[in-house]
């Protein structure tokens, strides 16, 4: 979308309560909103443009789709539903809606989030502006350092599947004066779904994928936020992730059943095999779990997250790729700084040690098995400044390649050689 392609300012100065689309759709918010699209690329939805083709699209199509916005007469198109790999096994449904859409919906989004998000629970830190999830997890860590040992973990059955039209619009409703933009997002949220062809209805849902998702989840989960204020709870929410913190088991699942009746009254289900109540120690939260040294609460990598990366590692270092250590090295620079900047709140510096170990472990063993074994080996050993002894040991061990590769290898490509190869670390 270029500069041309935008709609005229409007000549209204000011912008009321009641004139939430003006606003959405005024040049200035358009232009920030198409920005934010191109920058989050994406695939194409149903219609087959991409980002680059919709914004050739939009230079002649642009103030026709204004117009039906501003008259109510806008429908916006299905959604084209992708199934991803979850953690746990199975499938995330993702509904992608078209880049005119998703320009639409971030387009509200950003008239939207001021005005509601400043509604929130301040204990509410999922898609919020200066909120993240690390955020959640200090705030989590306080509880636990404060005495409340004992969690109540709740997983909500398919969330984002299961969101009821009519109670999220009716919330929408009390914060939101302009009738053109609440009449819009039931549009958005009835939009249908097509997969392999096939186009279906949706009944009840929001679709992972667009821009205005996360904060209507926050509007319809912030009711059961105020509930646990009221009741003087200690909590902390992220997005549909909620755990409360206690001082009992009994407790415990008294909040749980509480809590099961405030879902019940949205409509929505409590996992039951994926929610518990239980002691903290062991228990993960966005990734981290807690451990207890001394009289301090302390932060660490979940077993489950460990080992997803340990897993990713194993995948991109495998000895049968083909790829030299200079081409393993770049691909590991796409993922572990990532990796590393989101658990940088760990406090378990031993481990990420460890970490750096085993991964160079891996690294000798790939070079072991691309210069394989003989005259090669001995070779490149020698030129890597390894003495005759050893280098003749190395080349003619009839180990494996994972436990030859410690054999002395660590002197002749120590960390100063895989820094030079730019290998990035985890401590």
């Amino acid at each position: 979308m270029t500069d041309e392609a935008e709609p005229a300012r409007s000549a209204q100065t000011g912008w009321g309560a009641d004139d939430l689309l003006g606003q959405a759709l005024s040049r200035e918010n358009l232009l920030r909103a198409w920005k934010r699209v191109k920058a989050n690329k994406g695939s194409a939805g149903v219609d087959g443009r991409t980002v680059p083709q919709t914004g050739e699209y939009l230079k002649s199509a642009w103030p026709e789709i204004r117009q039906r916005l501003l008259d109510g007469n806008y429908m916006p198109g299905p959604v084209r539903r992708v199934g991803i790999p979850k953690p746990g096994g199975g499938t995330r449904e993702l509904g992608i809606p078209t880049v005119v859409d998703r320009l639409i919906q971030q387009a509200l989004l950003q008239v939207l989030q001021p005005l509601i998000d400043a509604t929130f629970s301040e204990h509410s830190y999922g898609f919020r502006p200066g909120r993240s999830a690390h955020g959640a997890v200090l705030e989590a860590q306080q509880h636990v350092q404060a005495g409340h040992r004992v969690v109540v973990d709740v997983d909500l059955e398919k969330f984002f599947d299961r969101v009821n039209h009519d109670i999220l619009m009716d919330r929408l409703a009390k914060r939101i004066a302009d009738k053109r933009v609440l009449r819009l997002i039931r549009r958005y949220l009835q939009a249908g779904m097509l997969a392999h062809g096939v186009h279906s209805e949706r009944l009840e849902g929001t679709p992972q994928g667009g821009p205005l998702s996360p904060l209507l989840a926050n509007v319809l989960l912030d009711g059961v936020d105020r509930e646990l204020e009221r009741r003087g709870h200690k909590f902390v929410r992220y997005a549909d992730d909620c755990n409360v913190y206690v001082s009992s088991r009994k407790a415990g699942e008294r909040v749980l059943q509480a809590l099961r009746v405030c879902y019940a009254r949205l409509a929505l289900k409590v996992n039951e095999s994926k929610t518990a109540v239980a002691e903290v120690w062991g228990r993960k939260f966005l990734g981290y779990c807690f451990w207890a040294y001394k009289d301090e609460v302390k932060r660490a990598v979940a077993t489950q997250a460990l080992e997803k990366m340990r897993e990713r590692i194993r995948q991109l270092t495998r000895r049968t790729r083909g790829r030299s250590l200079e081409q393993i090295a770049e691909d590991l620079r796409g993922y572990v700084p990532g990796w590393k900047a989101y658990f940088r709140l760990t406090q378990t510096p031993t481990v990420m040690r460890e970490l750096d170990e085993w991964l160079r472990h891996r690294l000798r063993a790939v070079q072991l098995r691309q210069w394989r074994r003989g005259t090669t080996m001995f070779r490149e050993l020698r030129r890597l400044g390894a003495s005759v002894d050893l280098a003749a040991r190395i080349a003619g061990n009839a180990r494996r390649w994972w436990r030859n590769s410690a054999l002395g290898l660590n002197r002749v490509m120590p960390v100063a050689y895989f820094n030079r190869l730019g290998v990035p670390r985890f401590s």
